[in-house]
């Protein structure tokens, strides 16, 4: 997975490089970062996360495997994503294969700096996966001895 995840930040980092400079809506203050992938609970094998960008900030669902387009790019599919469900916007570049990206934000302008953003996309992902029920507290077992003297030494005071 993470290979997979540095193969999309590499990507994007290219496309800023590339094809973003001196596009007004690019905020230079921030920097192409990958925040949050994990496998998503489901039979495909998909990482989730957020990708935070000069230029927006997406949830992305991103296929451990590279896949052919077929079709898919620019087709919406409404797919749960934590505890919520959202539409996801299919993409595709021969390098990173196909891909699913639901826009956060776009543009970034609002966003003072990469702490800003970075804790903008924590806060997102923790709304949208909350974390696991504590589990209950295990009473400690009394042993059977000491079980046994202090019912007996209860019964005698009454």
């Amino acid at each position: 997975m993470e290979h997979r995840v540095t193969v999309l930040v590499n990507f994007y980092r290219r496309v800023e490089s590339e094809r973003m400079q001196g596009i007004p809506i690019l905020n230079p203050a921030l920097s192409v970062q990958a925040l949050g992938f994990r496998l998503a609970d489901e039979e495909d094998a998909v990482a989730e996360g957020v990708l935070i960008t000069p230029w927006f900030m997406s949830l992305v669902r991103l296929p451990l495997d590279v896949q052919d387009h077929a079709g898919r790019v620019g087709r919406k599919r409404v797919l749960a994503f934590g505890n919520e469900r959202f539409d996801f916007i299919g993409a595709h570049d021969p390098a990173v294969g196909f891909h699913e990206a639901c826009a956060l934000f776009s543009p970034m302008a609002d966003f003072r700096d990469q702490d800003q953003a970075r804790e903008t996309a924590q806060a997102v992902l923790d709304q949208l996966r909350p974390p696991p029920p504590a589990p209950a507290p295990v009473a400690e077992a009394m042993p059977a001895r000491r079980a046994f003297f202090l019912a007996r030494g209860a019964g005698a005071r009454t």
